[in-house]
């Protein structure tokens, strides 16, 4: 029995021998017992080598992405993970992680509204859904952390070689969403939800999404992160580091900016003086930057497609934000009861119906002004919305006029 514990190579041909024996139909506990019997824990890297073999060997992709919920369920607990290299703080690897634990926190957020179906009255049903709904989107906001799985990590793993785990793992990310977009479906139409169907929504559909985003950490954490670490260089993980912002931040902002000793950050060139040049001049980086933080107002740009590109971040903010929201759909950055208005403005918008819309509220003692505007291209098609947001509070008490020139506020 040592002889197995102790062999890579047998270890990982029981493994396999297990995999195959769920595909052919084995109940999965009793393949469990039998891995707990034979093997009190097996390496990371091994499991990841045992899915690669199985399709080189000809077992479908389909077949494994079957069978991955599986096997990883009777892994759970039993990867040893204690030759995992340590995460610097900031490391793309540690940001995974961070994320990790805030789609837990929202999990068990839902966890706790799902206990409360049972005592759930008649006139408390709709705000319940809201919620549901509200904390859902947020689960949503996990298409961020996979998206850059998929698009800088995954590529950096195939370069050395590893390209069975990343394929099953992107099939099960397109699983996930499509059980959260079901979910949230499930729960949109707050009106039409009888409280006797509420129980059917949670079994059927809302637990179902929160169990497949936990999974998912699991596998990560237990299985992907650790080998990718053993893999990437400190270049790779600067590339990936340098290419994050473009996808945006999963409901975490990061504290800290990582960069490995010994390697030269790649600069951005915008013109031969670092410049960004418009038709009717230029700024370099350093003031482009200035100019947002300086400007008395807020702005938020979201792109054609819906996602959140860009806002200044002044020293007064009217409306906190944070980096998480780069990237986001510009609907899961709203309360459920508002995102028709949005759709509505984003649809006038791009139709051409309309190219501007104003709103004023009164906010914590204040006069606030929010405009919206549809930015266009030289042949009016629609690039995006840019909103606009200033506190009017002072200038409303204005009268007469200021000709001379008083430093005084």
């Amino acid at each position: 029995m040592s002889e197995l514990i102790n062999n890579s190579g047998k270890r990982k041909e029981l493994l396999k021998h297990m995999i195959l024996e769920l595909h052919s139909g084995h109940a999965p506990d009793q393949v469990r017992k039998r891995l707990i019997e034979l093997l009190k824990s097996i390496p990371y890297d091994e499991v990841v080598e045992v899915e690669q073999e199985l399709i080189s060997e000809g077992l479908p992709v389909e077949e494994v992405l079957k069978l991955c919920d599986i096997h990883t369920m009777v892994l759970d607990g039993h990867i040893d993970q204690s030759g995992a290299k340590p995460i610097p703080p900031g490391h793309p690897v540690d940001v995974f992680k961070q994320e990790n634990r805030e789609l837990e926190k929202v999990a068990d957020e839902l966890k706790a509204l799902f206990q409360r179906v049972a005592d759930l009255k008649a006139d408390e049903l709709p705000k319940w859904l809201i919620c549901v709904h509200g904390k859902l989107n947020g689960l949503m906001d996990v298409d961020k952390h996979y998206l850059r799985k998929e698009y800088l990590l995954f590529p950096f793993l195939e370069q050395h070689g590893i390209t069975g785990p990343p394929k099953v793992m992107w099939g099960k990310h397109d699983e996930t969403r499509q059980v959260l977009k079901a979910a949230i479906e499930a729960v949109s139409n707050h009106e039409a939800l009888s409280l006797d169907e509420i129980p059917l929504v949670v079994e059927g559909a809302v637990k179902p999404a929160v169990q497949s985003v936990l999974d998912m950490i699991m596998k990560e954490e237990e299985i992907l992160l650790p080998m990718s670490m053993d893999t990437l260089t400190d270049e790779e993980w600067y590339q990936v580091h340098q290419q994050t912002p473009e996808y945006g931040f999963c409901l975490y902002d990061p504290q800290v900016e990582w960069k490995p000793e010994g390697v030269t950050a790649s600069e951005v060139v915008y013109g031969v003086d670092n410049s960004v040049r418009l038709p009717t001049g230029a700024f370099n980086i350093d003031e482009l930057a200035s100019l947002f933080t300086t400007l008395p107002i807020d702005l938020t740009f979201v792109d054609k497609d819906d996602k959140v590109k860009f806002f200044s971040h002044g020293p007064s903010r009217i409306f906190a934000r944070n980096r998480a929201i780069l990237g986001r759909d510009v609907r899961m950055c709203h309360p459920p009861g508002s995102v028709h208005i949005v759709d509505e403005i984003v649809n006038d918008f791009k139709s051409g119906k309309e190219s501007s819309a104003a709103f004023w509220i009164n906010f914590q003692g204040r006069f606030i002004y929010i405009e919206y505007f549809a930015m266009r291209g030289r042949d009016g098609e629609y690039l995006g919305t840019v909103e606009f947001t200033q506190d009017l509070t002072k200038l409303r008490q204005l009268e007469g006029e200021q000709r001379l020139l008083n430093y005084s506020k």
